[in-house]
C-alpha cells in the first residue's frame, strides 16, 4: 500500500512505521492520523509481522495535532464517526477508539521516541507496549497550555505508567520532561545515545519476534490490556482457560523441544 505521510516498511518479522513530515516534527493531521491506523491494522493482520516499531522521521517523534489543522478543527471531530470505527469486534470498546486502539493489535507496538514527544504523541506512546527513547527526546503534555484537557485517555494512561502525582505534575502544569528524567519516573523503560537509537530498537524488535512464541505475546498482551478491569478472580479465570489452550499448542511443544534439544526456538505462533 502506497502512503503519503508516513513509511512503512517490512523487514523479516518486524515492520517499522515511521511518521513522515519531519519539516513539521511529525505532527499529526486528519490524513497522517488516517495512515497511521490503516498502517498499524496493515501489520496486525499480516501473518509474517511479529513486532512493530513506530518512529519518527527526522529531530521528532511526534510533536502533536498540526496546528493549522488545530486551529480549524471542528469541536465535534474529536467523537466523529470515522475515527470510532471499531478495529476488533472480539475486543472491548475500550481499545476501540481513536487512539486506544494500539492495544488491540495482537503484536507488540514499540515506540521509538527519537525526539519530542508532546500531546498526541504522547498519547501514541503511552498506548504503545514498550517506548525506547533517545537521550535527546523530550516530553510534555502540551493541553493545558493550549487551552485543552488531557485528551484521549491520557488521565487513565498516564498515572497508570508513572503514578498519580507524576501525571498530576505532567498534565496541569505541561512542563517538557526530558529522557532522563522520563526514564527516573517509568515513563520509558530505556533510554540510548541518539545515534544508537534505531540499532538498540531493531535488536530488541527481533529478539521480540524470534526469541519467544508470538502465540504467548499474543495472548500475554491481551491479558496485560485486560487485566486493569478485571478482579483477581477474573484474571486467575482467564489465565486458567488460556493455560489449557497453550498447553494444546503448537508453540508449547516447540517450547519444550528447543530446550530440550538445546537450540533456537522455531515458534510458528500456532
Amino acid at each position: 500500500m502506497n502512503y503519503e505521510q508516513l513509511i512503512y516498511a517490512a523487514e523479516g518479522p518486524v515492520a517499522t512505521i515511521t511518521l513522515n513530515r519531519p519539516d513539521r516534527m511529525n505532527a499529526l493531521t486528519k490524513v497522517l492520523e488516517a495512515e497511521l491506523r490503516t498502517a498499524i491494522e496493515q501489520a496486525g493482520l499480516d501473518p509474517t509481522i511479529r513486532a512493530i516499531v513506530l518512529t519518527g522521521a527526522g529531530r521528532a517523534f511526534c510533536a502533536g495535532m498540526d496546528m493549522d489543522e488545530l486551529e480549524v478543527l471542528p469541536p465535534e471531530d474529536i467523537r466523529a464517526e470515522q475515527w470510532m470505527r471499531p478495529y476488533d469486534m472480539n475486543r472491548r470498546p475500550d481499545y476501540q477508539t481513536r487512539y486506544s486502539y494500539f492495544p488491540a493489535t495482537p503484536k507488540p507496538i514499540i515506540s521509538a521516541i527519537n525526539g519530542a514527544a508532546a500531546g498526541l504523541g504522547l498519547v501514541m506512546a503511552l498506548y504503545s507496549d514498550f517506548r525506547i527513547a533517545s537521550s535527546k527526546a523530550a516530553f510534555a503534555t502540551a493541553f493545558a497550555k493550549r487551552g485543552l484537557i488531557a485528551e484521549h485517555g491520557i488521565a487513565w494512561m498516564l498515572p497508570r505508567v508513572v503514578g498519580h502525582a507524576h501525571a498530576t505534575d505532567l498534565l496541569l502544569t505541561s512542563r517538557k520532561v526530558d529522557a532522563a528524567e522520563a526514564l527516573a519516573m517509568g515513563l520509558v523503560s530505556r533510554v540510548v545515545p541518539p545515534e544508537d537509537l534505531a540499532a538498540v530498537v531493531k535488536e530488541f524488535a527481533l529478539a521480540l519476534a524470534t526469541d519467544v512464541s508470538p502465540r504467548s505475546v499474543r495472548v500475554m498482551k491481551r491479558q496485560l490490556w485486560e487485566a486493569p478491569y478485571q478482579s483477581l478472580g477474573e484474571a486467575i479465570t482467564l489465565a486458567n482457560a488460556e493455560m489449557v489452550s497453550s498447553l494444546r499448542s503448537e508453540d508449547f511443544q516447540e517450547g519444550v523441544r528447543h530446550f530440550v534439544e538445546k537450540r533456537e526456538a522455531r515458534f510458528t505462533g500456532h
